[in-house]
C-alpha cells in the first residue's frame, strides 16, 4: 500500500510511460462502470431476482442508478458477477485510496524494503506514491501480484460460487463473521461498504489523474503528493 533510509543515494524514479498511465486510467474507468450497476448483495446465499430498488447499495440520491443498463444485461448469473466485480473493485479502491493518503503523508514502515538493492521504506516515503511504486524492485512487485492472485483464488474457490447462488466474495484477511447480524442491520452495513467503495473508486481515479495530468483535478493542484 505505501512506499517507504539509509545514507545511500537513491534516484527518484521517473513516472510510468504515458501508455501505462492511460491504461491505468482506463482500467479504473472500467471498474467504476461496474461500481454503479446495482445488484443484490448478501453475506450468505443470495437471490438476484428481486427488485433492484430493494438491493443493497440502491440508495439516494441516485437510487437504482444504472445509466448503462448493466443490471438488465444477461441473466441473474450475469448480475451476480457484476455485483461481485463491484464489491471487489470497491474494496481494492478503499485500500488504494487509504494507501495513497498514508504514503502521501510520509508514513512508512521501518527498515529496508530490499537489502539486496539497498532500498529502504524511508527512501520510498520521500517520493510521490506512484513514483514509489515504480521504484519498488521487480521481485517485490511479483510478490504483491502473487498475494493478490492467491486471495482471488481463495475467494473464488470457496464453497458454492456466487454465480450459482452462493455467497459473494468475502474478505480473506481479516475474516469477518456477520452471521449473528440481523438482516436489516446487515443490509445497512452492505450498503455502507458499497457506497464507501464507490466514493473510493472516484477518489483513486482522481488521484491517478492528478498525478499524471497536471491541473486535471483542481482541488489537488499544488498538493505535494501529486
Amino acid at each position: 500500500d505505501h512506499g517507504h533510509g539509509r545514507h545511500t543515494s537513491y534516484r527518484r524514479s521517473n513516472p510510468p510511460p504515458v501508455a501505462m498511465k492511460t491504461a491505468a486510467v482506463a482500467l479504473a474507468l472500467i471498474g467504476s462502470a461496474a461500481a454503479f450497476a446495482p445488484a443484490q448483495q448478501g453475506a450468505r446465499s443470495v437471490s438476484l431476482s428481486g427488485a433492484i430498488d430493494d438491493m443493497a447499495g440502491s440508495t439516494m440520491p441516485f437510487k437504482a442508478f444504472d445509466p448503462l443498463g448493466l443490471a438488465e444485461l444477461g441473466s441473474d448469473t450475469t448480475l451476480a458477477w457484476f455485483r461481485a466485480a463491484e464489491l471487489k473493485h470497491a474494496r481494492c479502491a478503499m485500500l488504494a485510496t487509504t494507501g495513497y493518503l498514508v504514503q502521501g503523508a510520509g508514513f512508512h514502515f521501518p527498515g529496508m524494503l530490499s537489502t539486496s538493492e539497498n532500498i529502504s521504506f524511508e527512501q520510498l516515503s520521500a517520493m510521490k506514491p506512484l513514483d514509489a511504486w515504480t521504484a519498488v524492485p521487480e521481485a517485490g512487485k511479483q510478490q504483491i501480484y502473487f498475494t493478490i492472485l492467491l486471495a482471488e483464488l481463495i475467494t473464488e474457490a470457496r464453497g458454492t460460487h456466487y454465480t450459482k447462488g452462493g455467497d459473494l466474495p468475502t474478505i480473506v484477511f481479516p475474516p469477518i463473521d456477520f452471521s449473528g447480524v440481523d438482516a436489516e442491520t446487515l443490509k445497512k452495513k452492505q450498503t455502507a461498504e458499497l457506497n464507501n467503495g464507490r466514493l473510493a473508486m472516484i477518489s483513486i481515479m482522481s488521484f491517478v489523474a492528478a498525478a499524471n495530468i497536471p491541473g486535471s483535478v483542481p482541488a489537488l493542484i499544488g498538493n505535494p503528493a501529486f
